[in-house]
């Protein structure tokens, strides 16, 4: 889906272009591009998926203490 940033009366360029980076930020553009970048192995990318799982729940329990 394309990003549109309109830019307001007083709007600097400057202003639109961080508005527009913090568009792509909240959408996860350039995470996905940097994921995608290179092949990675299904066994990579289930180990990432119980690595993070796991870090989810030794954070969630450091919390409740």
């Amino acid at each position: 889906m394309p990003i549109v940033i309109k830019a307001g009366p007083n709007d600097t360029t400057d202003s639109v272009i961080r508005k527009f980076q913090k568009q792509v930020a909240a959408e996860g553009l350039v995470q996905e591009i940097r994921d995608r970048e290179f092949y990675k192995k299904p066994a990579e990318l289930r180990k990432q998926y119980l690595a993070e799982k796991r870090r989810k729940i030794m954070r969630a329990k450091r919390q409740d203490i």
